[in-house]
């Protein structure tokens, strides 16, 4: 059999958007996963993800999330089906916005508006009235982006990875890739731990947080960080049903603290942390959320959700970051090593990216360049460097 031009190790959201775009360009593409897809412990997995355009003073990411939303539009038209809601998003914060004590959220604001969008501010009268939820004493400003959600993240990935079998692309699920062949400085094939070897003309590792265990270059430069996720059964499931509640951030780059509304299917409400978590194997460690987690998260709720603090937590899991030194993707081919390809480094942030990640890592796998890829090229980080995604909890020292 001749192999593939192109074989994607992952097929979350980076590598199945990867292997349309490159079927898309003409090329032959397989794709390797380990167990099902999507796979039960994956970054991809749960049930949803947050859509949102605010990255403070990073315009770039804001662009690319407002071309990106574009995307999620166009999914539910192709597959006639609802993976992205369009429910809008809401920063909500514990002082005024424009105090110099939230800049994350200001920027956003200002950001937006310097796009052309209409963000709605939400002072104090306002947000106790419109969203009676948040308890109104500590949380006092913020504001309204109507195009922003959340997508149904299993369910897209299920999806699109259905239409790539339509399409003819080779996936293999069942096989875990555990070594990479190289052959006179070039890989040439993938071993899978189920003792399988799989050829092609170009590697592209899409592997989450079992990328720089595959690439061992990468070590120094990413941690698998493990995050709490909770899912709450509301008492009050109308008060957090859209349009009377959104996806919501509460003081995020303070606190960490960001959900969602009533799932519409599920009928729960997820709230997680997009802080510093928990560094840890991505195989090798228990990903559970502790007592202390969810002591936490009770508190969290006394203070921001105040009808939701004795509801029953109905599931728990410790998500994975596959976290850069700096935050930022990891998209580029490998300075030494030919016919391999890097797609990684979400670090918290990825997913709402999805509909412009296949593209990126698909151009930097050809050898090409677009107008976002010089960002998350191969760079050499130290220790010294810090996280600088804006919206990052991250607790002093």
């Amino acid at each position: 059999m001749t192999p593939p031009d192109f074989l994607i190790v992952g097929a979350g959201i980076y590598g199945i958007t990867t292997a349309l775009e490159l079927h898309e360009q003409g090329h032959s593409v397989a794709i390797l996963n380990p167990d099902q897809i999507p796979h039960p412990l994956a970054a991809s997995t749960d049930v949803s993800k947050v859509v949102r355009m605010e990255y403070g003073s990073d315009v770039e990411y804001m662009a690319m999330v407002d071309e990106a939303i574009d995307g999620w539009h166009a999914w539910n038209d192709q597959f006639n089906d609802t993976l992205y809601h369009e429910v809008g998003v809401i920063l909500a914060v514990r002082q005024p916005m424009d105090s110099g004590a939230n800049t994350w959220e200001w920027e956003s604001y200002q950001n937006l508006q310097k796009r052309g969008h209409k963000p709605e501010r939400l002072y104090p009268e306002a947000l106790a009235d419109r969203y009676p939820v948040f308890d109104h004493h500590n949380y006092v400003d913020g504001f309204y982006n109507p195009r922003a959600g959340f997508a149904e993240s299993g369910r897209v990935v299920a999806t699109l990875t259905d239409h790539a079998r339509q399409l003819g692309i080779a996936v293999h699920e069942g096989q875990t890739a555990e070594e990479l062949v190289q052959e006179d400085g070039k890989v040439i094939a993938v071993k899978t731990r189920e003792g399988e070897t799989f050829a092609a003309g170009h590697v592209i590792i899409c592997a989450g947080a079992h990328t720089p265990y595959l690439v061992s270059d990468l070590q120094p430069f990413m941690r698998v960080t493990g995050h709490p996720v909770f899912h709450i059964n509301p008492g009050n499931p109308q008060a957090f049903t859209p349009p009377n509640f959104a996806v919501f951030t509460a003081d995020v780059s303070k606190s960490g603290w960001y959900g969602f509304p009533l799932h519409p299917r599920e009928k729960i409400i997820k709230i997680a942390n997009h802080g510093p978590g928990l560094q840890l194997h991505p195989e090798h460690d228990e990903r559970v959320v502790t007592d202390v987690d969810e002591a936490r998260f009770r508190a969290f709720l006394a203070e921001t959700f105040p009808s939701l603090r004795h509801d029953p937590i109905v599931y728990t899991r410790r998500c994975l970051y596959i976290d850069t030194l700096d935050g930022h993707f990891w998209i580029d081919q490998h300075p030494e090593i030919g016919n391999l390809t890097i797609g990684s480094g979400g670090s918290g942030h990825g997913f709402k990216m999805g509909p412009v990640l296949g593209r990126l890592i698909a151009t930097a796998a050809e050898g090409g360049s677009q107008r976002w890829s010089e960002r998350f090229r191969w760079r050499h980080l130290s220790e010294d460097t810090t996280l600088e995604e804006e919206a990052r909890f991250v607790e002093s020292d």
